[in-house]
């Protein structure tokens, strides 16, 4: 679906869609759970079907109730008896695949996964060499990726220990470890080698297990301290509304449109919060550097508000970029120079000039971050723009184009 938007401000209270982060978690944990969790507030996005879709084909029940609440049928903390041969399908989404892989080891024999678009080439030597290490098999080919742990029933596949992983990639691995580790049978510890990028959403992680529960501390800034012989428990949670989809509200109202943003929480553990505080640095006029490691996510909009201030705004540690839906840190910059902007991009920065922006044709290269940045962009531009494969934004929010249109924009299909 391609859409032209004709600039015009917004105006209106909007309520961004709940946390798929969170969400994510809240479902894996009451999947693991031993009873039946009651989940409310669930957005209906496709990362979010994915993981139901593979927590499903890991035999965990899925029952819709009305407005967005799950009831989840537990496995029961232990060995899974999933169908022969199943195929877990990822879809498109990075948290599902990287947080199941270490769940997939309590399936009873192969585990194998699968995902579209570019899931499967982004990074998981992680988990990889840390596999290999515990003997673990591991096979990516064909765009399958199966692990077997080798054990007979009724034993996990991995043993109490220490588990160490580079922490400058993603914290996705260090949750999926830490969803599993708890139901070993002795002590672990999860240590990151590097220091922790993205801490947290591996507080996040640590909320929901305690939620279910399940509990973890800090040893030192690096060091996870996991008590194994744990279970998970059943509760009722209600996930959050997501702060990484606020930051587009914010850039529509740093770009002088009036939108109202409720429902959101500000003692949150989500590290997209930091939005409201750059919000406030990027207002400042005058050149500034912004560090995204803890906030890759909101890259696309912070860039969006700094091609419209008085100054030039350094992105940097931004080097995971490359490897989202898209090379975010590529398609940020084309997107911005699309529409008459001034951007750069190096190895692991984006470097944005302020000025005026113009109008113009943005590829959203099939990732829901550069669709949802164009379209507030728009709303600063002396000309149209037009956004080509708008649909992509169903990947974490299913009825942006509905809010956008419902906050007074401009938008036509093509």
């Amino acid at each position: 679906m391609d859409l032209q938007i004709t600039p015009k401000k917004l105006s209106g209270a909007v309520t961004p869609p709940s946390s798929k982060s969170q969400a994510h978690r809240l479902l894996i944990a009451a999947a693991l759970s031993g009873g039946i969790s009651v989940i409310h507030g669930l957005a209906d996005s496709q990362d979010i079907r994915a993981t139901r879709r593979c927590l499903s084909a890991m035999c965990a029940g899925m029952e819709d109730l009305p407005d967005g609440t799950l009831r989840v049928h537990g496995l029961g903390n232990g060995i899974v008896i999933a169908p022969p041969y199943a195929l877990l399908d990822c879809g498109e989404s990075g948290s599902t695949l990287r947080f199941l892989i270490p769940v997939g080891l309590l399936i009873q024999g192969e585990a194998s996964f699968t995902g579209r678009g570019r899931l499967m080439e982004r990074p998981l030597k992680p988990y990889e060499d840390l596999f290999r290490e515990k003997g673990i098999a591991w096979k990516l080919a064909d765009n399958v990726l199966t692990v077997n742990g080798g054990r007979g029933y009724g034993t996990l596949a991995l043993d109490p220990g220490t588990y160490r992983l580079p922490g400058n990639v993603s914290s996705q691995f260090f949750t999926g470890l830490l969803f599993v580790m708890p139901l070993l049978e002795g002590d672990s510890t999860l240590v990151s080698t590097t220091p922790l990028e993205s801490r947290d959403y591996l507080e996040m992680t640590r909320q929901a297990q305690a939620a279910a529960g399940v509990t973890s501390r800090w040893l030192d800034e690096n060091t996870l301290f996991v008590p194994g012989g744990q279970t998970y428990q059943s509760f009722e949670a209600t996930a959050e509304a997501d702060w990484s989809q606020a930051g587009f509200w914010y850039a529509a109202d740093f770009l002088d449109s009036r939108v109202d943003i409720r429902g959101l929480n500000p003692d949150s553990a989500q590290g997209d919060k930091a939005v409201s505080e750059l919000y406030w640095r990027l207002a400042r006029p005058g050149d500034t550097e912004i560090d995204v490691s803890g906030c890759p996510d909101l890259l696309p909009p912070l860039a969006v508000m700094a091609a419209a201030r008085s100054g030039t705004t350094r992105f940097v540690n931004a080097a995971r970029l490359r490897m989202k839906e898209s090379d975010r840190l590529s398609t940020t910059a084309a997107l911005l120079t699309a529409l008459g902007g001034r951007a750069e991009e190096g190895p692991d920065f984006l470097t944005v000039h302020g000025g005026t922006l113009t109008g113009g044709m943005v590829d959203c290269a099939n990732d829901h971050r550069i669709a949802m940045a164009a379209a507030i962009a728009a709303t600063a531009c002396t000309g149209p723009v037009t956004v080509l494969g708008a649909q992509c934004v169903q990947k974490s929010y299913p009825d942006f184009w509905e809010v956008y249109k419902n906050l007074g924009g401009d938008i036509h299909v093509l």
